[in-house]
């Protein structure tokens, strides 16, 4: 049910072109980058590439969090829901990855998963599916407690599947 090939259904971060987060040079606190950029782990991508690209938080975050907002998703029905699948990396516990919903009626941004930092340095892979009765937007949020090098928060390869 994911269609890998469709650039609109794909982010991999390879290129800046990204249809599903619009806005994603402009969000702060996130940089696209990868293992070669001298910026600490991680150091390859999650299919083990050195020069691959992929998102992490910045080491000169202003704040606690950043967000990554993906544009508006239609409603989805009983045929069609919306898997998000995606590859992380969170390293040390004061280091957080959430995702979460935000319908359009509402202020308040629901957390729908969430993991805090591991110490095995490593990609994982995980699938949200998401069941809206109307449109919504999907927010990742990468959140930080204390300042430390070598410590990091990483997403690649964001697929969304049709009913998206």
């Amino acid at each position: 049910c994911f269609n890998s090939g469709s650039s609109w259904n794909n982010c991999d971060f390879e290129t800046n072109l990204c249809r599903v987060l619009p806005e994603f040079n402009l969000q702060p606190g996130w940089i696209r980058r990868n293992g070669r950029s001298g910026m600490g782990p991680p150091y390859f991508d999650h299919n083990g590439n050195e020069s691959a690209y992929f998102l992490t938080l910045s080491s000169e975050m202003q704040s606690s969090s950043a967000a990554l907002r993906t544009s508006v998703f239609l409603p989805t029905d009983e045929e069609h829901l919306c898997q998000i699948r995606f590859h992380y990396w969170v390293s040390q516990m004061s280091r957080t990855l959430m995702v979460g919903l935000q319908k359009l009626s509402e202020d308040t941004v629901t957390n729908i998963w969430q993991v805090s930092g591991e110490l095995r340095n490593q990609w994982n892979i995980n699938t949200i599916t998401i069941n809206s009765t109307e449109k919504f937007e999907v927010i990742f949020l990468g959140m930080v407690k204390t300042q430390r090098q070598g410590e990091s928060v990483a997403i690649d390869d964001i697929t969304f599947s049709e009913g998206c």
